[in-house]
């Protein structure tokens, strides 16, 4: 029947999509792909004449030799960036240390976000320079004379600074705490750079202050970057695939994702006023934002062995100091989870970086409703889901009622088919005809029990998004041995009791006639009971209410309903 070959295409199509993605994730490298279509457009698009050229100095890093040299050292000595002395700052939300090579911010420690159940009191590590990851970022300047790089007259983020002090801690009564490096060029001007915390916030205001004691103006180009590498296969989510790389917003063209493959393939070159970049990953990012109304050339670079991104952003419009005057000017550094309220506040775009994708207009609501019943009434994220399924669930009740209807009455119908196909056998075309005019009779559209799972399926789509990119959910626990919502059922309860109910919404429905089709719909609930064993508890409660909910409805209308 029509109908049963519809929903076997959509069940199918959902398992290959899952399986394509975990497969994605498990097995193939990071393909040299070719450009996209954006980055085509930015590597071909020259820039206007005036716009100036991001030119930020590249040497901050240690010679890595190559494979096979005399000297090759082990991937685990290999330092990625040069390191000087730290300066650790402590405050409610950070734990975090600053390098005097560059002034780098090189190690952030979430701490109210510890790295796993298990281990409750290690915060987990977002920005780090070790010699397998590194997330860091960088600031400083650049200064052209005569159309030639100068080196030594403004810090970059190969200079050494020198550290006012080595600890920083935010005491209790404070609300804020401001690291301070300071370095002086070969012909005096001083440079104060500054980085303040804030109680309560994953917002660093970083800081400049210039003191220019010469007889000549000081004149250069601010430019900050996040650098990092790609994270290791082993700490990647299994059989979830989230997005890890550059992203970019600007008021014209929104947001846009900047991929590690876009950055080896062609360098971003882009004009941009009021706008912001970022790395991002499951569940945090890190993101540059400077003044809105400071004109900026986003930009990124490759270096490989071991592969290195970056993207960062240089202020068009020189920063100018007068002769014998100070100035002071900052830019902002989000570092920190993506919490959809508190990146709306930072700046206009961000909370974009919790990417639902094509379905945004549809997640962004269902994320609301969801954490209005969290904080407003349960106060439990797994109860929470619980009742937004229901809620969903009584929202299309009328057009499921509709789809049950009619499968009801297409079960019914199953006896008198199965006598038309043994008169016509083989004859495709008679048996059709037979078919539908057995549907005209008996005033049944054959896809009216399908049309309204389609209506729905755009909903649960992303309510599967939310469930999958909120940050709220890790390490959120439900009841008994649920203890973190966004990894597996350690003991598998809630992936058999999801393929339990599918095998029974199966048994309510009419059975395909072509056995082959029957064979592969059996074979389903088993399949995905496989496949969400390794999915977060989160998405697993939502579909197993969706199906208990889904049996319910469909044994009232089809048992109650129907028959009175």
């Amino acid at each position: 029947m029509e109908q049963q070959r519809l929903i076997l295409f959509i069940a199918l199509s959902l398992v290959l999509f899952l399986i394509w993605n975990a497969w994605q994730r498990e097995f193939s490298p990071q393909p040299l792909t070719p450009l996209t279509q954006i980055m085509g457009k930015r590597a071909s698009s020259p820039p206007p004449a005036l716009t100036p050229s991001p030119d930020v100095p590249l040497a901050e890093t240690a010679a890595v030799p190559a494979a096979g040299s005399p000297t090759f050292m082990p991937r685990n000595k290999i330092k990625l960036v040069k390191q000087g002395q730290r300066i650790q700052v402590e405050t409610d939300v950070f734990r975090a240390e600053i390098d005097t090579v560059g002034g780098d911010l090189r190690v952030v420690d979430l701490k109210k976000y510890p790295v796993s159940i298990h281990k409750p009191d290690q915060p987990f590590r977002l920005m780090q320079d070790g010699p397998e990851e590194l997330f860091i970022a960088q600031s400083g300047f650049t200064l052209r004379k005569n159309n030639k790089l100068v080196l030594n007259a403004a810090p970059n983020h190969t200079t050494l600074y020198q550290m006012v002090q080595s600890h920083y801690r935010l005491a209790e009564g404070e609300n804020k705490v401001t690291a301070v490096l300071r370095w002086t060029s070969p012909k005096g001007v001083v440079f104060i750079k500054s980085y303040t915390f804030t109680r309560g916030s994953y917002l660093i205001k970083v800081g400049y202050t210039i003191k220019n004691p010469t007889a000549k103006d000081w004149v250069g180009n601010l430019y900050q970057q996040l650098q990092r590498t790609p994270i290791p296969k082993a700490e990647q989510p299994r059989f979830v695939h989230t997005y890890t790389g550059g992203v970019e917003y600007s008021p014209q063209e929104k947001y846009d994702k900047i991929t590690f493959s876009d950055m080896r393939e062609a360098k971003l070159n882009k004009q941009v006023t009021g706008g912001w970049t970022a790395m991002i990953q499951h569940y945090f990012l890190a993101a540059w934002i400077p003044p809105a109304t400071t004109p900026e050339t986003f930009y990124s670079r490759y270096k490989p062995n071991p592969d290195r991104y970056t993207l960062g952003m240089k202020a068009d419009t020189p920063y100018r100091v007068k002769a014998g005057a100070e100035d002071h000017f900052s830019n902002r550094l989000f570092v920190g989870p993506k919490v959809q309220e508190m990146l709306e506040k930072v700046a206009p775009g961000l909370e974009l970086t919790i990417d639902y994708g094509m379905l945004t207009i549809l997640a962004k609501p269902i994320y609301f409703v969801l954490k209005f019943i969290h904080t407003h009434i349960i106060g439990n994220w797994g109860w929470a889901i619980i009742i937004l399924t229901m809620m969903i669930k009584l929202t299309f009740y009328k057009l499921s009622e509709k789809s049950y209807k009619s499968m009801a009455q297409m079960r019914k119908l199953t006896p008198r088919i199965k006598l038309l196909k043994e008169r016509y056998g083989d004859d495709k075309k008679k048996m059709g005809q037979a078919q539908m005019e057995l549907f005209r009779k008996e005033k049944i559209n054959p896809l009216g029990g399908c049309l309204p799972i389609l209506v729905q399926m755009p909903v649960f789509i992303s309510l599967y998004w939310v469930l999958l990119k909120t940050v709220e959910l890790r390490q959120a626990p439900w009841i008994f041995w649920i203890k973190d919502m966004s990894t597996a059922d350690p003991y598998y309860v809630l992936p058999l009791l999801m393929g339990i109910s599918m095998f029974i919404q199966q048994r309510l429905n009419p059975a395909p006639m072509d056995p082959i089709q029957a064979k592969l719909m059996m074979v389903l609930p088993f399949a995905f009971t496989i496949f969400f064993a390794f999915f977060p508890a989160g998405l697993v409660i939502y579909w197993v209410v969706n199906n208990t909910l889904s049996i319910l409805q469909q044994w009232y209308i089809t048992r109650i309903v129907i028959k009175s």
